[in-house]
């Protein structure tokens, strides 16, 4: 060791933002294990590195006693006092212990910590950055596959994107661009590891901040996503300036802005709703694109019950309750559907329920 070596640690210290004090800290107490390890001593030792030149001296650690059972930890109050005629019982004499060849041992441990820190600090730095992207999206490069995980090359790491955290239309290959959505960063032994989804409702939810500067500048607002990935997805929103249609800001010039989500998501067809703050207007809209007669609302079981017009019967459920289940999930509120015949057989006259709503929505395949 040399001042060459502690003006690398104050290099380090510049470029890694590691700390020179924690640095020489750490390597102290590894070259106390090496230097038992090495010289086979159950001693209690000390090691002290010299901040200015790096000179490495070890010192062996002994308790004045008054009768010495181990000489390796234990050193008689006469033999203290010819050292120091101050010492005490109980006192710790320092006696340097330095092997010729120590330093050897001690560069190759210097080196090792060192490593390590940087690789720990490093490691740090890439959890701290990805930590902030949790709930996000990020794009990444496919490096490899195996039976239960995509692994993504991120840049400074690699995500794991589960199999079952794909869509059923998702098709990649090795070498592909992957848009994805940060679920959780966990900062494990091996380092930070970070688990991306495909089928997230929150990939919808960021890609339309992406495309959609009213959403992005606060204007409009997502209230709820509902989303079968791979399939079909609804979206509510609302606009804080009356003068900003939200539905239209979304779905852009032409359908630009949602089909360019369309196509991100292999053509999942999404329906675009205007929340709204009555609970019968927000059901009635969630349903689209069938048109709604009634919605009868039950708070003390949250449920709606929503009468349509038969020939819309099967739109209003979807294919396999697709639609009306997504509805549920959108408004929170269990929806049960009715025919405008059923409704009749079963409560009487069925009142006209407005249609004009139904302009606050759009669908998107």
């Amino acid at each position: 060791m040399n001042t060459d070596f502690i003006e690398a640690l104050s290099e380090i210290e510049r470029e890694k933002g590691i700390s020179k004090e924690l640095l020489i800290d750490a390597i102290e107490a590894a070259m106390i294990s090496s230097y038992k390890r090495n010289f086979n001593t159950a001693q209690n030792v000390r090691v002290d590195i010299n901040r200015h030149t790096g000179l490495i001296k070890v010192f062996a650690r002994k308790t004045v006693t008054e009768e010495v059972l181990d000489p390796r930890l234990e050193i008689s109050l006469h033999a203290s006092r010819e050292i120091n005629p101050n010492y005490q019982l109980d006192d710790i004499v320092e006696i340097e212990v330095t092997p010729r060849d120590f330093g050897r041992i001690a560069a190759q441990t210097a080196k090792q910590v060192v490593t390590q820190r940087i690789r720990e600090a490093e490691r740090g730095l890439i959890y701290n950055a990805f930590i902030d992207k949790e709930e996000d999206i990020v794009t990444g490069i496919l490096q490899r596959q195996d039976q239960r995980n995509i692994y993504v090359d991120l840049g400074k790491v690699e995500a794991v994107l589960p199999l079952t955290e794909l869509m059923p239309t998702d098709k990649f290959k090795q070498g592909d661009r992957i848009k994805a959505y940060i679920t959780k960063v966990e900062n494990t032994t091996k380092g930070p590891q970070i688990i991306l989804s495909r089928t997230h409702p929150g990939l919808l939810k960021r890609l339309f901040e992406l495309e959609v500067p009213e959403i992005f500048d606060g204007v409009v607002e997502i209230r709820s996503v509902a989303r079968e990935a791979g399939f079909r997805s609804k979206i509510a929103v609302h606009s804080r300036n009356a003068e900003v249609d939200p539905v239209g800001s979304c779905v852009g010039p032409k359908g630009l802005r949602v089909q360019t989500i369309v196509t991100e998501l292999r053509g999942e067809k999404i329906d675009i709703v205007r929340w709204m703050e009555s609970v019968e207007e927000y059901v009635a809209n969630a349903l689209s694109p069938s048109k709604v007669l009634e919605v009868q609302i039950h708070e003390n079981e949250k449920m709606a019950r929503v009468i349509v017009p038969d020939y819309q019967l099967s739109l209003a459920i979807g294919i396999k309750g697709q639609n009306a289940r997504l509805a549920a999930k959108l408004t929170g509120w269990k929806i049960d559907i009715k025919s405008e015949t059923q409704a009749e057989q079963e409560f009487g006259r069925v009142k006209t329920y407005t249609e004009e709503m139904h302009q606050d929505s759009v669908s998107i395949d």
